[in-house]
């Protein structure tokens, strides 16, 4: 395939436009408007995030990407009340928040179990310090086990799991407060190629059986046009917000996807907001000789 059979990334088939339209229809789970983070230090302020403005509708998924730099991290966790913005407002369902709340829950890239309590207690942990009785806590926490496929392991320690499994159990965590929305923080980027792999597939299944808005951080372009239904693009230095990108893909979504030309155009038109063309200057990066050249090395 050339570049010349790759289809604008804009173009919509009939079944995704429509999609998009009920979209947009549902109640806005998450605004943010006029977001802005400074940072100070011993040389001044630098500034991470400047007039970030966005709304995330009802059990849409969002992803995050942007070029190393450009606030990401910062962003989700200003979101999840994690870090205070220097200015703007967030909302949740209409309600102005500051500070965590049991609205909003998240998942690290590192799987921040605690390594003495068992999965299943792992995933009681929250709903205990809410206060629901053991039984009670106990009961929920192996219908979220059971969702992410690790009912033979809720007597098993952290200690005793594989990478993608400590990591459904920290989505198992999260997901037992109930929160309405659930931010994600390159959740995956620990892990080898296919247990990664695995691991989106998963998230899908999950999203599509329980009632939550995912904002989902990445620095992997092929991981955000798989799962997402928009791609919010940052730019760095400051953060801003450079377009909101509509995945065009059809869903449900497959691996075997990652070859059609509308999964191409969009990884395309995203790797050119965060990476636009230059022409190669090689002058700029001076190299020191360590060998004698070769001739077979080009």
């Amino acid at each position: 395939m050339t570049s010349d059979d790759i289809p604008e990334y804009l173009c919509q088939d009939a079944a995704v436009a429509a999609r998009f339209a009920r979209l947009k229809q549902r109640p806005v789970a998450l605004s943010v408007r006029g977001l802005g983070k400074r940072f100070e230090s011993g040389k001044g302020a630098v500034t991470a995030l400047t007039d970030v403005g966005f709304d995330v509708h009802k059990r849409e998924f969002m992803c995050v990407i942007g070029p190393s730099g450009c606030g990401k991290s910062t962003l989700v966790r200003i979101l999840a009340g994690l870090e205070t913005p220097s200015e703007g407002e967030l909302r949740v369902y209409g309600e102005p928040v500051a500070g965590p709340g049991p609205d909003r829950g998240m998942v690290f890239q590192g799987y921040t179990l605690f390594p003495w309590l068992t999965v299943k207690e792992n995933v009681m942990f929250g709903p205990r310090v809410a206060g629901r009785a053991h039984l009670f806590a106990e009961s929920e926490a192996r219908e979220w086990i059971d969702l992410v496929g690790l009912s033979k392991f809720e007597n098993s320690y952290p200690h005793q799991l594989s990478g993608g499994m400590k990591q459904r159990v920290a989505i198992a965590r999260a997901l037992a407060n109930q929160p309405r929305v659930l931010f994600m923080d390159e959740p995956f980027g620990a892990l080898d190629a296919q247990t990664r792999a695995n691991m989106q597939a998963y998230l899908l299944e999950i999203w599509k059986k329980v009632d939550i808005t995912i904002v989902f951080i990445t620095h992997d372009l092929d991981e955000a046009v798989f799962l997402a239904d928009r791609i919010l693009v940052l730019d760095a230095n400051p953060g801003r917000v450079r377009e909101v990108v509509e995945v065009a893909v059809p869903r449900p979504r497959t691996f075997e996807q990652i070859a059609d030309p509308m999964f191409m155009a969009t990884r395309r038109h995203i790797e050119h907001l965060i990476h636009p063309p230059r022409q190669a200057d090689t002058e700029s990066f001076p190299v020191l000789r360590m060998a004698v050249a070769d001739p077979d090395v080009i």
